[in-house]
């Protein structure tokens, strides 16, 4: 299915430096919870189904993408204010997309 240029602006994907993460034992598989720095966006709350190729503590520091602008969802019993982006293996394990040389927390993707 083909979108317009248009549609593709609509999508507001900036990067963030993961903060804090947390192990997420009520998700239904296997997830942490993130919490992930966008600059003048602010902080925003979110899980990623990401145990399989990282560990905690490798994550804190990393920059990721992300989309800012889905409105929140419910997981279990958390509030998602965002979702990172990867690539989706066969088997599920997620690689994380990232910018290949630092950037500033909040500039936009696109």
């Amino acid at each position: 299915m083909e979108i317009s240029w248009g549609d593709f602006e609509k999508v507001d994907m900036r990067v963030g430096t993961v903060m804090t993460v947390s192990d997420f034992p009520e998700a239904r598989n296997p997830a942490y919870q993130l919490q992930i720095d966008f600059g003048d966006l602010g902080v925003k709350k979110t899980s990623a189904q990401i145990t399989k190729r990282y560990d905690k503590k490798d994550l804190v520091g990393k920059q990721v993408i992300a989309v800012v602008n889905f409105p929140k969802k419910q997981i279990a019993n958390f509030m998602s204010e965002c979702l990172v982006l990867g690539v989706v293996g066969d088997d599920k394990d997620v690689i994380l997309l990232q910018p290949n040389a630092h950037a500033k927390n909040g500039d936009r993707v696109g």
